[in-house]
């Protein structure tokens, strides 16, 4: 399996593609892309990594959107409520959802060399880990799978 984030591909055909999932599901929904949504899922789509609110918040300011911290919490908050994007706990940070509108469990790999971001499905690791937790008597309410190493092109890199 190969993913984006670790793989070169067209990313403006993938902005774009993703741009356009996300307006389709929003108008399905009756959910409201406002200009300031839409502009902070298009930052996010940017790269695929992860971003800090802060980061998101400078880029938006940029571009006219305000520069105070709600603008930006406010936004990512509907993406995430909405399964356009995902928070990712080890940074502190939000990514774009590669499966908007899909029902999916997801994983994140992040690279430390680079800090991209790829969502890998999750369903086995997560009954896996219900199973484990089963047997000590316990019941996995919510959990946050994210995995830390090194993708391709930074092997590579380390290894020259």
């Amino acid at each position: 399996m190969t993913t984006p984030a670790f793989e070169p591909h067209d990313h403006h055909d993938c902005v774009s593609t993703a741009l356009r999932s996300a307006e389709t599901l929003a108008h399905a929904r009756g959910l409201r892309l406002t200009p300031v949504r839409r502009r902070t899922l298009e930052i996010l789509l940017e790269r695929h990594g992860a971003m800090g609110a802060y980061d998101v918040l400078q880029r938006l300011s940029e571009d006219g959107f305000g520069h105070q911290p709600p603008v930006a919490y406010r936004a990512l908050e509907f993406l995430v409520d909405n399964g356009l994007a995902h928070r990712i706990q080890r940074l502190n940070a939000f990514a774009a959802c590669t499966h908007p509108g899909q029902e999916h469990q997801a994983a994140f790999l992040i690279c430390r060399g680079c800090d991209a971001v790829a969502e890998v499905p999750a369903a086995p690791l997560r009954q896996v880990l219900a199973q484990s937790a089963g047997a000590v008597g316990f019941t996995v309410e919510r959990a946050n799978i994210e995995a830390l190493g090194l993708c391709t092109a930074c092997q590579t890199s380390a290894e020259a």
